[in-house]
């Protein structure tokens, strides 16, 4: 089980690292998969995800408060869309196009459910709903 969740960590992050340059491709869930398999495969890589610079702070955030940061989720709204809206102006047939919209609408669904943590400055710890 261990070298499967291994294989399973190293394909999400691949396509976690494929989600940077690719626009539809996301890529937070991608490294929060890969996180998962490797905390049950692997402690070196489980480690080294969590020291990296970018992905650490993602994968400790949810790992310890199950919520994005304040502030976080509109810039994720921005991107997404503007991306979606590239792809959606390059792609060629109208079923690209339905296609691409039904993504972006089954991803906004799913980022709009992601809670916000309160504000630092706030005494409690507990994520607020919206943002």
């Amino acid at each position: 089980m261990r070298l499967l969740f291994l294989w399973l960590g190293m394909i999400a992050l691949l396509l976690g690292v494929l989600g940077v340059i690719v626009p539809v491709l996301p890529t937070t869930p991608f490294v929060l998969l890969a996180a998962a398999c490797f905390a049950r495969s692997s402690e070196r890589f489980h480690r080294h995800l969590l020291a990296h610079r970018i992905a650490g702070p993602i994968v400790r955030e949810w790992d310890e408060h199950r919520s994005m940061p304040p502030g976080v989720k509109p810039w994720a709204f921005g991107l997404m869309f503007l991306s979606f809206g590239v792809s959606l102006v390059l792609v060629p047939t109208a079923w690209h196009r339905l296609m691409l919209l039904a993504i972006a609408a089954v991803l906004s669904f799913f980022l709009w459910r992601v809670p916000v943590r309160a504000p630092a400055s706030q005494d409690s710890d507990s994520p607020v709903k919206g943002d």
